[in-house]
């Protein structure tokens, strides 16, 4: 799992899983979710990610070693 933030463009992108994307669907007019073959989620795009997330303070927790 990958999270990258691009200040730039303001734009917050998860990878869940690397696998091929087959279908990308629009849930709202700034957020993008793919998914693979078989319906599963590949990754979420979030556009204007400052205003509708707390970008500064992101947390991970529960990772195992």
């Amino acid at each position: 799992m990958k999270v990258s933030y691009f200040a730039d463009t303001d734009t917050l992108y998860i990878e869940l899983k690397s696998t091929g994307v087959a279908e990308t669907r629009d849930l709202d007019e700034n957020t993008l979710l793919d998914v693979d073959a078989e319906g599963s989620i590949v990754s979420i795009t979030m556009e204007h990610a400052s205003k509708r997330t707390d970008v500064q303070n992101i947390t991970l927790s529960g990772i195992a070693a």
